[in-house]
């Protein structure tokens, strides 16, 4: 795709909003002639240990940058994540470990490169430069004013209503907007609720005496449930490591009013109104767990689907439930009942006495089952179809 503005207009695809508008364009059209590629910059902070389907739709963005030959450049926040990224938050993050942090940052990496090239891929961490003395954050902090970092809707908010905003997370932007100028960052990726912070690294960068980036911002995700983003702490994302069963699974338990966007976003496909809701989540189910696991896995995981689900006249719309283990891999199915339906364990204990408890169609017997044999299943209560895809995770509705 020799034609910048050709190639400019397929990479905005999906896209919410490319500032400076007819940017990337003319951006394109001088790299080519200095001969080099671009720097396309996107910034995560290891904050939980997987990357969900959410995050593959900007690592798909990147992958297109690298199809036309320019070099990726992710930056794992591990010095970033200490601090906590305010955007689109009602109060503080949650502070991790160093130990967390790192954990999180290797399968980051690791996962990414399930959708990205390795050939034209830097894997930076933050620390390499936010690691500072005093005196190079003072020149930093120079280049932003108290104002600037305030008047952000976020923050503005929080303020408003009383609530406490550490100092920290006013410098949180500003070590972010750093990292451009450090990578010498030519484009940067984020999500729509990164506007403030992308821009931020324009400003750093102009501070500092380099070409501004492109800002270019990407639709959020909804999650499974149709409604809020995807998200680890919510609980409605599908990560790009999960089994077969499980991705196949909760892309079938979408509601259809998300069937548009998870087509246009997820596989740069346009809905088929030709065909039900039904098929086409069962097409894209398919194709995402080939996406993640290889040719050939989307056909097994709608075979087997099919003949736990349908052959046994069970709702194919579930709703996904994340649960875990004990140390041992088991799971406590009174507990597990209890969490998933919200009555007490005493009550939970009798309904499986009494046989009101199934998995996959079938009564369940005995109190304690392996985690394993459980994932993927769909448990029901009494009578009702108002059933449960059991999903293997530690978020806090866990057994």
């Amino acid at each position: 795709m020799g034609d910048p503005t050709a190639a400019a207009s397929w990479l905005e695809r999906n896209v919410v909003e490319c500032l400076p508008k007819g940017g990337l364009a003319l951006l394109l059209s001088t790299v080519a002639k200095e001969g080099r590629p671009l720097r396309v910059k996107l910034g995560i902070d290891p904050t939980a240990p997987d990357i969900h389907l959410g995050f593959s739709v900007v690592l798909g963005k990147l992958r297109e940058f690298q199809e036309l030959g320019h070099t990726v450049v992710l930056i794992i926040g591990d010095w970033t994540a200490k601090v906590g990224d305010p955007s689109g938050r009602s109060g503080s993050r949650p502070q991790l470990s160093s130990e967390e942090i790192e954990a999180n940052a290797e399968t980051f990496a690791a996962q990414a490169k399930l959708v990205l090239l390795e050939e034209q891929l830097e894997i930076r961490r933050n620390g390499e430069w936010l690691d500072m003395p005093l005196e190079k954050l003072f020149e930093i902090l120079r280049t932003t004013t108290v104002a600037q970092v305030t008047d952000r809707d976020d923050i503005s908010k929080r303020l408003k209503e009383g609530s406490p905003v550490s100092v920290l997370e006013l410098l949180y932007p500003i070590l972010q907007g750093y990292d451009s100028v450090a990578v010498s960052a030519d484009v940067e990726l984020g999500g729509t609720d990164q506007h403030f912070n992308l821009l931020l690294g324009r400003d750093l960068q102009r501070a500092f005496g380099q070409p501004e980036q492109i800002a270019m911002e990407l639709p959020i995700l909804t999650g499974t449930d149709g409604v809020k983003k995807m998200s680890k702490s919510i609980g409605n994302y599908i990560g790009v490591t999960e089994s077969p069963a499980e991705i196949y699974g909760k892309t079938m338990s979408i509601p259809d009013t998300a069937l548009e966007e998870w087509c246009r976003l997820l596989l740069d496909v346009s809905l088929d109104g030709s065909i039900g809701p039904r098929d086409a989540k069962r097409a894209l189910a398919s194709a995402l767990v080939e996406r993640f696991h290889g040719e050939g896995t989307g056909i097994a995981a709608q075979a087997d689907f099919d003949s736990r689900f349908i052959e046994n006249e069970l709702p194919t719309d579930a709703t996904a439930f994340e649960f875990a283990g004990d140390g041992e891999g088991m799971v406590h199915v009174p507990a597990l009942v209890a969490a998933a339906y919200g009555v007490s364990r005493s009550e939970a204990r009798r309904n499986i006495e009494e046989g009101a408890i199934r998995l996959n169609g079938e009564r369940m017997e005995g109190l304690d089952h392996s985690a394993e044999t459980l994932a993927g299943g769909v448990l029901q209560r009494g009578k009702k179809r108002d059933a449960r895809l059991l999903v293997l995770g530690n978020s806090s509705q866990s057994a």
